[in-house]
């Protein structure tokens, strides 16, 4: 097992380094079915541990930097994406997640709208993989990505994640798609109409989709409730100069 240190004894004692993960998601569509489905990318590992092993973006902490700026940096750098919804998940930190002196990282996670998904960067290094499809991941990943996932789901069921994968204006049925793509089952488009028509967050505008061969569909737009929308994202990252 690789580590710099000498012996148990020395890696006991080191402190623990602190780093910054990011899960980001967005909804790219089948190319056979055309329904959305929720994707991640993934970084990479040019060094040991794990070389080779696809793991989340992510990397040290500089010293003068913010949490969330270190995560949007690290966004930017590796993907090239500065999503509009980024927010503080959890924090990570078992005492055996990194054969390497005890790393903390503490994990953001983005939201990301098929527009900003588009423009994100891909490279032998850097991949996109279906959410539910990533494999093997180094240090304790997986973990970080099943509880993301967990997060996500919790919060478009019972919350108002689902918006932001979308745009000001959709239609009712893209919205039913987002959320059948996060929850990972179909739902009855008679109930779901009704619900969401009782939900006071969401309003008729006097726009409809243009471009279909029927009745173009209504477009709705969805006002979040203040106390439940993450923090700002930082639209220039700050670089450490040390």
């Amino acid at each position: 097992m690789y580590s710099p240190y000498a012996n148990v004894s020395e890696r006991e004692l080191a402190p623990p380094s602190l780093a910054i993960s990011t899960v980001i998601f967005a909804l790219r569509r089948d190319g056979d079915t055309g329904r959305p489905e929720l994707w991640l990318p993934l970084v990479r590992r040019i060094r040991e541990p794990y070389r080779d092993r696809w793991a989340l973006p992510g990397g040290p902490l500089a010293a003068r930097e913010s949490l969330q700026d270190a995560a949007a940096r690290n966004l930017a750098d590796t993907t090239g994406l500065t999503p509009r919804y980024l927010e503080q998940l959890y924090a990570f930190g078992g005492p055996e997640r990194s054969p390497s002196p005890r790393v903390v990282s503490i994990v953001y996670w983005a939201l990301v709208q098929p527009d900003e998904a588009a423009l994100a960067r891909e490279s032998d290094n850097v991949r996109w993989f279906r959410a539910d499809a990533v494999g093997e991941l180094a240090f304790d990943h997986n973990t970080i990505v099943d509880y993301a996932l967990w997060r996500l789901r919790n919060k478009t069921e019972y919350g108002q994640a689902a918006y932001a994968f979308l745009g000001e204006l959709f239609t009712l049925a893209q919205l039913r798609e987002v959320y059948e793509a996060v929850l990972g089952r179909e739902l009855d488009p008679g109930n779901f109409r009704r619900q969401l028509r009782a939900t006071p967050q969401i309003s008729a505008t006097e726009h409809y989709l243009a471009g279909g061969r029927h009745r173009p569909p209504r477009l709705y737009r969805y006002t979040p409730d203040p106390d439940m929308v993450p923090g700002p994202v930082p639209s220039t990252p700050q670089r450490s100069t040390e």
